[in-house]
């Protein structure tokens, strides 16, 4: 049997599978006109690796799932993706955990190492350091974000003898204190970039703030909070109420969950966007979300800011999930609603209606003084006509009708990757009752994007950056 670790799904190996796939559904010479679904790879829901025990602050019983989850962290909600160190394998960052800060002290932030195998439609761990594939997520298959050097400037749940909220008065596992790791409730982590000398840096939403590590996940420098360039409410920091320095609660000028969703490198490798999920309190412009530009050589924001126009107000649930670059001035965004579950699954009575991934361009403005903006995918309406999609096809369509999606990126200049957040063990957007799992789409737009490579990358990363 073919080595299938060996398989490149760059544009020449994604425009071969496609027409096996079309020529498996008799439709061999027919060129797609809309975006099509050439590859998923799934990683099942219930996937766990080693670590302190977690979800003990997770009250009842969760789509069929008893906590707290012994010994063990769930592999899920991934939140950003960049290329692994072998080519074909990926890095994946989790998020806070469970969703709020009260419920996920005892989840551990980390980054996992994953081989999604399309031929076989499956996700494998793997080695962070040689990408080779592993039995289990064992500790080689992740990276653990800690402060040992106490930069956090306010108090941690590693600094204290017990979990805060914790109604039983459990005891912090030594593993987060002596390590001085960094868990889910003190920083909810949402986008992260590897800079030129592999440090990396990571988007956040509690404060909003930008973290800066080293290659082993440790804090170089205090967190960088946000300026109020756009001199909306009184504060002069954009701070939500989860922000560990808010003087008053009166003072949070962005909603709870709404701070760095996304955030790109250039391709130039100088500058990093971080984008808002959400507009500012005091902004009367409830469409409107806020990218600033941040000057890596010199650790701070340029104070630029660029206006992105959502299809529709946050009062519907509107929200955007990612920001990945294309090149030195356009990048691609993911755009959602706050719904889920396939539409064209009668069992769902509210289905997700707005799933989609857009290209914009920061150096072209409207004349409202928006980024250009252009529709991409949508991401329930996918061509599937070699029915790659499984369970997630019906007739011919694929969805991706998961309430978060929050991982877009590009693995050749007419492919794409994208992965949905589970939110273990909460989502339900697959099937009925049941946790959704970890999903790995390649999607074959109908257009190329005009990619530019970072280079010196020394891993054969086939798109712009990190």
């Amino acid at each position: 049997m073919k080595n299938l670790r060996s398989v490149k799904f760059n544009d020449a190996i994604a425009a071969a599978f496609l027409a096996g796939c079309l020529a498996l559904s008799g439709l061999a010479g027919a060129a797609p006109a809309s975006p099509t679904l050439i590859g998923r790879a799934v990683l099942p829901a219930d996937t766990f690796a080693e670590g302190p025990t977690s979800g003990q602050f997770i009250t009842g019983n969760t789509n069929g799932r008893e906590t707290p989850f012994y010994a063990a962290q769930p592999v899920q909600g991934f939140s950003a993706v960049l290329a692994g160190r072998k080519r074909g394998t990926y890095l994946v960052m989790s998020d806070n955990g469970f969703g709020a800060k009260a419920n996920s002290a005892d989840y551990v932030l980390r980054i996992y190492g994953v081989e999604p195998d399309f031929r076989e439609g499956k996700v494998y761990p793997v080695d962070l350091r040689s990408g080779l594939r592993l039995a289990s997520f064992s500790r080689e298959s992740f990276l653990e974000i800690s402060d040992p050097k106490r930069l956090t400037g306010f108090p941690i749940v590693a600094e204290q003898s017990f979990y805060p909220n914790g109604a039983g008065g459990i005891a912090v596992d030594p593993a987060i204190a002596d390590g001085r790791l960094l868990t889910g409730a003190d920083f909810d982590l949402e986008s992260f970039r590897r800079a030129r000398d592999n440090s990396f840096w990571f988007g956040e939403e509690f404060g909003p703030f930008l973290l800066h590590t080293d290659s082993k996940g440790r804090m170089l420098d205090e967190p960088i909070p946000l300026p109020n360039f756009k001199q909306l409410g009184v504060n002069s920091f954009v701070q939500s109420p989860d922000n560990p320095f808010l003087a008053a609660p009166e003072l949070a000028n962005l909603p709870r969950s709404r701070g760095f969703e996304g955030m790109a490198l250039n391709a130039s490798r100088t500058k990093l966007y971080a984008m808002l999920e959400g507009p500012l309190t005091a902004d009367p412009d409830r469409s409107r979300l806020l990218i600033h530009e941040f000057d890596l050589h010199g650790k701070r924001y340029t104070g630029k800011v660029f206006h992105y126009r959502m299809e529709h107000p946050t009062g519907e649930g509107q929200a955007i999930g990612d920001l990945t670059a294309i090149n030195d001035h356009e990048f691609l965004v993911i755009e959602r609603d706050g719904r889920q579950g396939d539409p064209n699954n009668p069992a769902f009575t509210d289905p997700a209606r707005f799933k989609r991934i857009y290209k914009i361009d920061i150096g072209k403005i409207d004349p409202d003084g928006f980024v250009e903006k252009r529709l991409l995918v949508d991401l329930l309406n996918i061509s599937d006509p070699g029915n790659v999609g499984g369970n997630g096809t019906r007739n011919g369509i694929f969805t991706f009708p998961f309430v978060t999606i929050e991982s877009v990126l590009p693995v050749g200049s007419r492919t794409l990757l994208v992965i949905n957040d589970n939110n273990y063990p909460f989502s339900v957007g697959r099937t009925p009752g049941q946790p959704d799992d970890n999903e790995f789409i390649l999607v074959r737009l109908a257009e190329p994007l005009h990619l530019r490579s970072c280079g010196g990358r020394g891993h054969g990363s086939p798109h712009p950056c990190d």
